[in-house]
């Protein structure tokens, strides 16, 4: 199944880029931002990555020959829509498109900029089925990245509220298909209340939204994965 990761929602991460720009309080203690300094980097320039560009590829061979389909999650050093990466952002495209054995899971935190970066053929073909479009939202001033989330036609669009800072009394999840909730993981986590996820898992269920909770806020990540006594890990169909 190619590289494992720890991040319990999908098999793969694929960082065709890395480095980002910090835009929100979610971004504080990113764990990108301390990952790259440990390898030498520097997290703050968006630079093309020479190594990891046909790794869905591989996965693609290994899962078509086996008969399943896998999930990526997409840029989980960067961000997918970044504008630093528009000149490299076709070529994700064609790959993404070479590849119908795996669900590409692209999080943003910058929605208002993917109409204008999604491919020529994406209306022509839509949807592209192993796409998932999602937006990053922490706390309610960020409410307004699912509206633009709603705007872009997708066969699954999701809410990742991780880290999730403050409860999300007026989240609407119409035409939301999947939401995941955790709270931040890593030095210096900042506390989510479980009442704020417990919240949120009542209102996927009223919504007929797939739930998925990663985690309590923790020293490290996946510690605290039951909420109510079991664990919550729906995927949307």
């Amino acid at each position: 199944m190619g590289e494992t990761t720890k991040i319990s929602w999908t098999e793969h991460t694929w960082n065709p880029w890395r480095g980002c720009t910090k835009i929100s309080p979610g971004c504080a203690h990113c764990y990108m931002y301390t990952q790259q300094e440990r390898y030498g980097g520097n997290p703050f320039v968006v630079q093309q990555s020479k190594t990891t560009w046909n790794d869905p590829l591989r996965w693609q061979r290994e899962a078509a020959a086996a008969g399943r389909i896998e999930r990526v999650f997409t840029c989980s050093w960067s961000d997918f829509f970044h504008k630093d990466a528009d000149a490299w952002r076709y070529r994700a495209w064609d790959v993404i498109w070479r590849c119908p054995n795996l669900q590409f899971q692209i999080l943003t935190k910058r929605p208002e900029r993917i109409a204008q970066n999604l491919p020529s053929e994406w209306h022509r073909r839509w949807p592209w089925s192993n796409v998932q479009l999602g937006v990053s939202v922490e706390n309610e001033k960020y409410l307004w990245r699912v509206d633009e989330l709603r705007k872009i036609p997708a066969r699954v669009h999701f809410i990742s509220a991780e880290p999730l800072l403050a409860g999300l009394p007026g989240l609407d999840l119409s035409h939301i298909e999947w939401l995941i909730v955790g709270g931040e993981s890593g030095p210096g986590f900042r506390p989510m209340k479980t009442e704020w996820a417990r919240e949120l898992r009542d209102k996927a269920q009223g919504a007929g939204t797939a739930f998925f909770f990663k985690q309590i806020s923790a020293p490290r990540t996946e510690m605290g994965c039951l909420l109510d006594g079991r664990e919550w890990k729906e995927y949307p169909a």
